[in-house]
């Protein structure tokens, strides 16, 4: 469920002069280094070149976001968006610390100060946003219906078909019947108490499809193709975001212009592989010319 290498470009008439790449990206990392040290002195960008190393809070249990692999080791998009931002900042992606923290010490550990960012899988809101400040986003998430390469019902055209006759299973909510309804509107929704069990219910065949997020329908499937299929419907999006504190604008400007160069621009490489080996899928071919991002 990623990272990138930093190659500022000289200006295109440096550039030009140098006549070689290699040439170019040393001239680039040393201005960047310098212009950075003449960020605001409160500035986290600053902060962070001086102590040599970035500091991100993130979680360790929610794969394909972050998660420990089999060696204990932190991994997940989450933690590639970091080390992209990593190579950013020190031409380094393992020049990163990462706190492990809960979803509810998020804003609190970024307000006091104790991480540079939080990468944690935050969907952005306009409550939030009156306590932190939004990076572009690096994902949009959404609702998938997961169904079993041994179910009666496998695309979601065949589930909409079954009308009455098709289960979803879903995580339980006040508004698990309209979340269900807006793919399956005839469907019989069968609520649990986490999206594990939602997930269980389709294994155990109580359920014909799971409603669940996208991203992990993408895991499952990546992980498990004689088992899990997608059905092929996505809706109600989300946006995913790196978190700032507010008024830290030299960083929120860097971090921005990390990501777009890291998605859209001639340093893809991390990033795509993390899209490929978390979702299961493949990203947009990006084309010259309007700028699409």
């Amino acid at each position: 469920m990623t990272d990138r290498r930093n190659d500022e470009g000289a200006p295109r008439r440096s550039f030009l002069k140098l006549g070689a790449l290699a040439a170019g990206a040393a001239v680039a990392s040393t201005a960047a280094q310098k212009a950075a040290a003449q960020a605001a002195p409160a500035s986290t960008l600053r902060a962070a070149l001086d102590r040599g190393k970035l500091i991100v809070g993130t979680g360790s249990t929610n794969a394909p976001w972050h998660f420990e692999d089999e060696k204990g080791q932190l991994t997940g998009m989450d933690i590639a968006v970091a080390r992209i931002l990593a190579r950013g900042l020190f031409d380094d992606p393992n020049k990163v610390e990462f706190v492990r923290q809960e979803p509810a010490a998020r804003i609190p550990n970024l307000v006091t100060g104790k991480i540079d960012c939080v990468i944690q899988f935050m969907t952005v809101s306009p409550a939030r946003a009156q306590l932190v400040n939004f990076s572009r986003p690096y994902y949009i998430e959404g609702v998938a219906l997961l169904t079993s390469s041994k179910g009666k019902f496998k695309t979601h055209k065949e589930l909409l078909d079954a009308g009455a006759g098709a289960k979803a299973s879903v995580l339980q909510n006040v508004d698990a019947e309209k979340l269900v309804a807006k793919a399956l509107p005839k469907a019989q929704v069968m609520q649990l108490d986490t999206q594990a069990n939602a997930i269980q219910a389709l294994d155990s065949g109580r359920a014909d499809a799971a409603v669940i997020d996208l991203s992990t329908v993408g895991w499952l499937v990546k992980r498990n193709p004689d088992k899990y299929l997608d059905s092929g419907f996505h809706y109600e999006t989300q946006l995913y975001s790196i978190a700032v504190r507010q008024n830290d604008h030299d960083w929120l400007k860097f971090i921005d212009t990390t990501l777009n160069v890291n998605m859209h621009g001639h340093q893809t490489d991390l990033y795509d592989q993390a899209f490929r080996d978390f979702f299961a899928t493949e990203p947009p071919k990006r084309t010259p010319g309007f700028p699409n991002i």
